[in-house]
């Protein structure tokens, strides 16, 4: 589990111009409440994902979909936070343990792989004990962040230079 004392709050869709999120841009929400963070101790993006009622599945159960669609998120900020401005080609989630609602649960993320056009991320969604909810990888098409009318590079760079907890 990641130490708290080792996370800075970052909006990453404030960085990105006040963007919109259909996953994380209602903070009052009874689905998702979505919340992310820069780990100071290497640099790369965590996220507090709250499962309200309006996420359940099965009673009493946070939606796979709702699951899947937060670790999604997560993975596309993630190469963002990292300098790349990317557009998801392939997301696989492998689900570990059931999730009930009213669960806040950790996802910690890590670009794995960089080459001219993909990028590689991974995640994975914990609770504070430890036990692994789901994990996810995906690919994504890096493309010129113009396209956004973002500059990915200064999203990385923002991020980089959070330094307070």
């Amino acid at each position: 589990m990641i130490d708290e004392s080792l996370l800075i709050p970052v909006n990453l869709l404030k960085v990105m111009g006040d963007r919109r999120s259909f996953v994380s841009g209602e903070p009052e929400s009874d689905r998702l409440r979505v919340s992310y963070f820069k780990r100071i101790d290497n640099n790369t993006l965590a996220a507090k994902v709250w499962f309200g009622p309006g996420a359940e599945g099965l009673p009493g159960l946070a939606h796979g979909g709702s699951v899947a669609a937060a670790l999604d998120e997560a993975m596309n900020f993630a190469a963002w936070a990292a300098g790349y401005a990317v557009l998801g080609v392939r997301t696989v989630t492998n689900f570990k343990q059931m999730l009930p609602l009213n669960t806040t649960a950790t996802v910690e993320t890590t670009v794995t792989a960089v080459d001219a056009t993909k990028i590689g991320v991974q995640c994975r969604l914990l609770a504070d004990n430890g036990t692994v909810f789901a994990e996810a990888e995906g690919m994504f098409l890096s493309i010129p962040s113009a396209k956004f009318g973002v500059d990915a590079k200064k999203v990385a760079d923002m991020f980089t230079a959070l330094t307070q907890p």
